[in-house]
């Protein structure tokens, strides 16, 4: 039986190994992929600048979600270089052939006076409430720290909001804005489940506030208690949303939320339920379609009747509104492919999902190449068909 010192004077022997200053070098010229085994006490009291934090119980499981170029050089790094010498050598058996292992580790870096990040880390209570997510090498730590750092704003407190919200509170958002001027009716509970049944006769953006902050106390929640119009829309958006989500259920508002969000930059989730189906896109400036695209023109209201006159199955909202905090969530951390020029549709009766291209309209009167709406119209009367827009 070999002892520890032998094991590890074996594996050093089959593993490539550099010194601090040749690693320094080596990050500066091949941009390699930087691993950092340690623990997450050890990595808090700082870490090389640009490594990744993957501990050494974890490396199996993980490496392949932040290396999935198995022919990019990896160097890894660890308190003094034990740890990462046998990390080396099991991304060897794992087909990470420039694997490289940092002798000395983390201990001879500082040493010789090279960067160190320091982060403001998670505490305790946040590692156990966000742990499934730290677990995720797309989100992480850093991710997290994003997700709490970020403002997304939410059109209506209904139906889609009601699902959007509580996942979005759940998974860590630091700030969420809702507007809604409406209260809570009896009728809404078979699918807002953001509301109850005490809370009948209540301002649906303070039940929604009081129900979030319950469910998770990172979050701060703004609510605008009013209908959101061409007069306070550029006040509400004024807090600096990163991500609007849209679960507006009349086409004034959409196409308010879509021209404001065209000019300010910001993308916007789009969602839309009846009786049966729903559709979910991502509204991207600049990287895509925007919702005029889509629709040019509202259609007549004998073809879009609203919930309150066609119905809606009461889990619909559920599963179009987690959809869009999905997508919102994407946005936020960066990540993923977003539904930017797809539209997702959903038909419950048949459990099938459709998708379908859409693409920007060069002629778009907001988005296009020579745009002739630049500045809010009168919403509700362009919708009603009395008025072209400018």
């Amino acid at each position: 039986m070999a002892s520890y010192r032998e094991l590890l004077a074996q594996v050093r022997a089959e593993i490539d190994e550099v010194d601090a200053v040749r690693a320094r070098e080596v990050i500066e010229n091949d941009d390699p992929v930087i691993v950092d085994v340690r623990e997450q006490d050890e990595w808090d009291e700082g870490h090389i600048p640009g490594a990744i934090h993957i501990p050494r119980g974890y490396l199996e499981s993980r490496i392949e979600g932040a290396a999935p170029d198995r022919s990019r050089q990896i160097l890894l790094y660890c308190s003094a270089g034990n740890r990462s010498a046998f990390a080396a050598k099991t991304l060897q058996d794992l087909g990470y052939d420039e694997s490289v292992s940092l002798a000395g580790g983390f201990t001879d870096w500082k040493r010789n006076g090279f960067p160190v990040e320091l982060s403001a880390g998670l505490d305790a209570p946040r590692r156990a409430r966000y742990s499934r997510h730290l677990l995720i090498p797309e989100v992480g730590e850093q991710g997290q720290l994003k997700l709490l750092d970020s403002k997304i704003l939410l059109i209506g407190a209904g139906g889609l909001g009601s699902p959007a919200s509580l996942y979005l509170a759940a998974a860590g958002v630091g700030r969420i804005g809702i507007v809604d001027a409406d209260v809570v009716d009896e009728s809404n509970l078979q699918r807002q489940i953001v509301h109850s049944t005490e809370r009948l006769g209540e301002a649906k953006v303070e039940s929604a506030k009081r129900t979030i902050e319950a469910l998770n106390p990172d979050v701060q929640v703004v609510p605008y208690k009013e209908r959101l119009t061409s007069e306070n829309i550029e006040r509400i958006l004024a807090d600096g949303w990163d991500v609007i989500v849209d679960g507006a259920d009349n086409f004034p508002t959409r196409y308010l939320v879509n021209d404001a969000s065209v000019w300010h930059g910001a993308p916007v989730v789009h969602g839309s339920i009846y009786r049966f189906e729903g559709q979910v896109t991502v509204f991207k400036p600049g990287a895509g379609p925007c919702y005029r695209c889509l629709f040019p023109a509202p259609p007549p209201p004998e073809l879009a009747p609203s919930c309150a006159e066609g119905g809606v199955l009461g889990v619909l909202p559920g599963v179009i509104g987690s959809l869009q905090a999905s997508e919102a969530l994407k946005l936020a951390l960066g990540i993923g492919e977003p539904l930017v020029g797809r539209l997702l549709l959903f038909d419950a009766l048949s459990a099938e999902f459709n998708e379908v291209s859409i693409r920007r309209d060069p002629e778009c009167p907001v988005c296009g190449e020579h745009p002739t709406i630049t500045d809010y119209i009168d919403y509700v009367e362009f919708c009603s068909g009395t008025r072209e827009p400018a």
